[in-house]
């Protein structure tokens, strides 16, 4: 019996080849299992840099430019308002603003591999980084959506995200 192999050397190969292992959904069909069991789902994405925030100590929206951790090690959000002003906040207190409740995108992925799923478990705050929103249901477990369009979603979302997730499917110099 004749063995095949497959070469992968660039990080691009290696990530389509990862993200092609995942679960793919029409978002009308998560829509549809969302509306049969509002109380089973939940978004769980925390706040993170360049998503919009409300500042509830100005009273506006603004953009998170930045998370760093203060002398006691809590972490502070530096959000820029609509004038331009940055101010800061205590990240815990801010909250997400998102124009809809599930992304933009008209897909939602899911992992298929539970080493993944426990990544994703224990590492939301990565997964956000990424440009990922990030939602639980009861039933189905966990999905994550894009909130976006009209660029390069391996080059700003899955490349990212196969980097913060360790993976080194591809050949190194």
């Amino acid at each position: 019996m004749e063995t095949m192999t497959k070469e992968i050397t660039t990080i691009l190969e290696a990530c389509r080849e990862w993200v092609g292992t995942f679960n793919a959904f029409p978002l009308e069909m998560i829509e549809k299992l969302f509306n049969l069991d509002i109380d089973g789902w939940r978004e769980i994405t925390p706040v993170s840099e360049g998503c919009r925030v409300w500042s509830n100590e100005n009273q506006e929206m603004g953009y998170i430019k930045e998370i760093k951790e203060n002398e006691d090690g809590e972490e502070i959000a530096v959000i820029e308002l609509a004038n331009g002003e940055k101010v800061e906040e205590l990240k815990e207190d801010l909250s997400r603003e998102d124009d809809d409740y599930f992304p933009m995108w008209g897909t939602m992925w899911q992992f298929s591999d539970s080493c993944d799923n426990w990544w994703l478990e224990n590492h939301l705050n990565e997964m956000a980084d990424c440009g990922f929103r990030i939602y639980e249901s009861n039933e189905f477990g966990y999905f994550f959506g894009i909130d976006g369009a009209g660029y390069d979603f391996y080059e700003a979302h899955w490349i990212p995200l196969y980097n913060k997730r360790g993976l080194q499917w591809h050949t190194t110099v």
